[in-house]
């Protein structure tokens, strides 16, 4: 049997009964505009700083300012930021993963050849943003939602490639192979007259 050849750069389709190696088609996280707020609160705190420091009243101390803007950028510009960072969606040819958290980290998957449907869900905001909800659900395990993603019009599409192409692949898995080349036998010597 002879492998197909690839177009568009698509890898080559494995021989039936070869193992499919994972790759990876798209890794992203949620879209970084929820991030707004905290570069404005970074930006307010540095002017409210630069202006206040040195010209505080009589009993506040410069290192209190200081202070105060650092657990306020603390609070609402670095724990988002890490919140958001921690929060990673990546798409594989055999499953789509969910790992959330910085320190204690929870994982979830749900295999394309087990088939799933898609909702999509996009607001007007995230339409001028170009963001979407896709939510996946296979009737057996809690939906995965993949919340405010960039660019959700392509996920959906590469979401439904890889759940057609996995259960291709499986289906023709299922099937028996084709008999192959029989080895040349011999002929046997004729028996001797008894």
């Amino acid at each position: 049997m002879t492998q197909p050849t690839s177009y568009g750069g698509r890898p080559l389709t494995p021989a039936p009964g070869a193992p499919t190696p994972e790759l990876l088609v798209a890794r992203f996280r949620a879209h970084a505009r929820r991030l707004a707020w905290s570069a404005l609160v970074l930006i307010v705190v540095a002017g409210v700083v630069g202006y206040f420091y040195g010209n505080l009243p009589a009993p506040f101390e410069n290192w209190m300012l200081l202070a105060g803007a650092a657990l306020v950028v603390l609070l609402l510009v670095v724990l988002p930021y890490l919140a958001w960072a921690g929060h990673v969606y990546t798409i594989t040819t055999r499953r789509v993963m969910e790992r959330r958290g910085v320190f204690a980290v929870k994982r979830r998957e749900l295999a394309h050849v087990r088939g799933y449907t898609l909702k999509v869900h996009r607001g007007l905001l995230q339409r001028m943003w170009g963001a979407g909800t896709i939510t996946l659900t296979n009737g057996v395990d809690e939906p995965l939602k993949l919340a405010n993603i960039p660019s959700a019009e392509l996920v959906h599409e590469a979401l439904v490639d890889q759940v057609e192409v996995n259960q291709i692949l499986a289906h023709r898995d299922a099937q028996p192979l084709p008999p192959g080349p029989q080895p040349a036998v011999p002929p046997r010597p004729p028996l001797p007259p008894a």
